[in-house]
């Protein structure tokens, strides 16, 4: 039966439009960045390398985010994550490395996930969870679409400067991301405390690293638990990935530039947006596990790019890819995120599965980048994430219906 549509608090919805403007800044930000290593003639292994900066302290920081979230409102926690961005991009436009830049990024973003999921958890009742997923997913798979076409905008000749300040042409984008990041700063400051307070708890590194480890263990042994993050880190890791491939195949496959393949893998999010939409309309929180073999089909579907000999049929492809994907992440991810809040806590069960998920990107990241050094051609990197879904996924769904969890304690 279909979710509830019972209306969502002006909390959420506040929320949400913070979501947005951030996650249009950084999708944005990527491209910016891309575009500045290109115009250093930089080698191509440092492109996937600024996703696995901006990534990387997700891992790192991931013992340390989670109590941080639960310690302070998290309200405040999101403006000091914007301020990070904020000071990121301050450094992009003096000229500093774009690796370093989005790095300072990537901070910010990381304290940021727990407190935003967290507060979402804080905020609403298990029920209404997996219909708040679908929204808070079609806003920022709205803001990833806008985000990667703003990105290709202000890389466009249409906003090249002509006397590049501090050494480059895209200093006029950097000031417009600037804007973006500094307004969603200062929205931070209206979002209300929940009223959630949590136990204290020593914030001395190792007693922290220690829990973490702990907390991770409860997580993976739940039956449940475990299953939904085994997919969402599987297929986070892939879609990160999959993301800087589809902006090389368009520019082998179509000759398109980079601010032209930007629109391209924007119109992969579109598709996620239609099917978040859709099981936030049609899928409830105890039927989420009966969409297992439909992470099965997408890894079949992904090779099909090979066969694609035109710029539409590319644009259909990639909307269908994209709203299987989002049809199947968003029940699993709201599954994990109530199975983590009761086990856990809002913001250290988000800090969890932070670390996990962006686990799995840097893993992924890591050997894209290897592989593009190496000049691995693309047909057998779409080939290979297509065969590690399908076995990804095999893996999962057999385990799990065969009611035995390899990590499950008694």
């Amino acid at each position: 039966m279909p979710n509830s549509s019972r209306p969502m608090p002006r909390a959420f919805y506040l929320l949400l439009g913070v979501q947005f403007l951030s996650t249009l800044a950084d999708n944005a930000f990527l491209i910016v960045a891309i575009a500045r290593v290109m115009e250093l003639a930089e080698a191509d292994w440092r492109i996937p390398m600024l996703k696995i900066g901006f990534t990387v302290f997700y891992v790192v920081l991931a013992p340390f985010v989670g109590p941080a979230s639960d310690a302070f409102r998290k309200g405040r926690v999101m403006v000091l994550s914007n301020a990070f961005k904020v000071i990121a991009m301050l450094l992009l436009l003096q000229g500093v490395d774009p690796l370093l830049a989005i790095a300072v990024a990537g901070w910010g973003a990381a304290l940021y996930a727990p407190a935003k999921y967290g507060l979402m958890t804080e905020l609403l009742p298990p029920a209404a969870l997996v219909r708040a997923n679908g929204f808070f997913e079609g806003a920022t798979v709205c803001a990833v679409i806008l985000g990667t076409v703003l990105g290709g905008l202000l890389i466009s000749p249409l906003l090249l400067t002509w006397q590049p300040a501090e050494g480059s042409a895209y200093a006029g984008g950097m000031w417009v991301l600037l804007l973006l990041n500094s307004i969603a700063m200062v929205v931070c400051l209206w979002i209300p405390d929940s009223g959630a307070r949590y136990d204290a708890h020593s914030i001395h590194p190792r007693t922290l690293v220690l829990r973490f480890w702990r907390e991770n263990l409860v997580l993976w042994r739940d039956k449940v638990g475990g299953m939904s993050m085994a997919v969402t880190t599987l297929l986070w890791g892939v879609g990160a990935t999959l993301q800087l491939v589809v902006l090389r195949w368009a520019h082998e496959a179509f000759g398109l530039p980079l601010d032209q393949a930007a629109y391209l893998q924007g119109v992969t999010a579109l598709g996620v947006v239609v099917g978040a939409m859709a099981a936030s309309r049609f899928v409830v929180l105890e039927r989420a596990v009966h969409l297992l073999p439909l992470g099965l089909l997408l890894g079949v579907v992904i090779p099909m790019m090979l066969w694609v000999q035109s710029i539409y049929a590319a644009a259909v492809l990639m909307i269908v890819v994209g709203a299987m994907a989002g049809f199947f992440v968003v029940p699993m991810n709201a599954l994990l995120q109530h199975r983590g809040y009761t086990l856990l806590t809002a913001g250290r069960s988000i800090a969890v599965q932070g670390f996990n998920e962006n686990a799995g990107m840097l893993v992924m990241l890591m050997v894209y980048a290897g592989v593009t050094a190496l000049n691995l051609p693309l047909h057998t990197l779409i080939w290979g994430f297509g065969v590690m879904v399908v076995v990804g996924m095999a893996l999962v769904c057999g385990l799990y219906r065969g009611q035995w969890w390899p990590l499950r304690v008694a």
